[in-house]
């Protein structure tokens, strides 16, 4: 179904339905969940902060402003890192006809994440998909240089144990732990740790018919 025909049916029940980005409050994860439910070790953290590509967000993360963009917001963030002039959910959506009733209804999916980053950079743009756990692995452990930017879109369900659809920053790769370092742009969650097995788990998941899966920008 087009999501044009959802736009008045969302609005009038106030209902979220998402593809990549969301689905209904009753999805929402409790907090203690998302405290529970992955690393968040002061040290390790700290650690996380310093390394390359993460030290590039200044430890500022600018949280997406409602539960549907946080593709854009994940963009706009990533932007930011590598001096992109477009550094605001505001400045990446404008122009694009995109999310243009301030939701960006059912979410965007990878590929359309894709499109948005193409349409305000001129970096390669590449959708990962596909990928075994060692390729997956291999990227999370390029993900610490600086040149390459990587965007996971994966189910919080995997993780969180409810939740939908979601897309976030990676911020770099602790290989001794072996651990990524997400960079969520959701305020309640916050950049977290999680085992490169469980957030490779949680984006070999489907969006509709498409897996889930990496957006690289270098």
């Amino acid at each position: 179904m087009k999501r044009a025909f959802f736009l008045g049916i969302v609005a009038a029940a106030g209902v979220l339905v998402g593809t990549a980005g969301f689905i209904a409050s009753q999805t929402k994860v409790p907090p203690e969940a998302i405290q529970s439910s992955v690393i968040r070790v002061p040290e390790l953290i700290e650690t996380a902060w310093k390394l390359p590509v993460a030290a590039t967000f200044d430890r500022n993360i600018a949280w997406q402003t409602n539960a549907s963009r946080c593709g854009p917001a994940s963009i706009a963030n990533t932007f930011r890192s590598v001096g992109e002039e477009e550094k605001t959910e505001a400045e990446v959506l404008d122009g694009t006809g995109l999310c243009w009733t301030g939701l960006c209804i059912m979410g965007l999916t990878l590929d359309e994440l894709a499109g948005l980053a193409k349409m305000k950079t001129q970096r390669k743009v590449t959708v990962l998909r596909n990928l075994t756990a060692d390729e997956f692995r291999e990227h999370m452990k390029r993900a610490n240089d600086p040149a390459r930017r990587y965007i996971v879109n994966f189910t919080r369900e995997k993780i969180f144990g409810a939740g939908a659809g979601h897309h976030s920053p990676v911020g770099g790769y602790l290989e001794a732990q072996d651990m990524v370092f997400v960079l969520d742009v959701n305020e309640n969650y916050k950049p977290w740790l999680v085992e490169t097995e469980r957030l490779f788990s949680a984006m070999n998941t489907f969006d509709g018919d498409s897996k889930r899966g990496l957006l690289l920008i270098e």
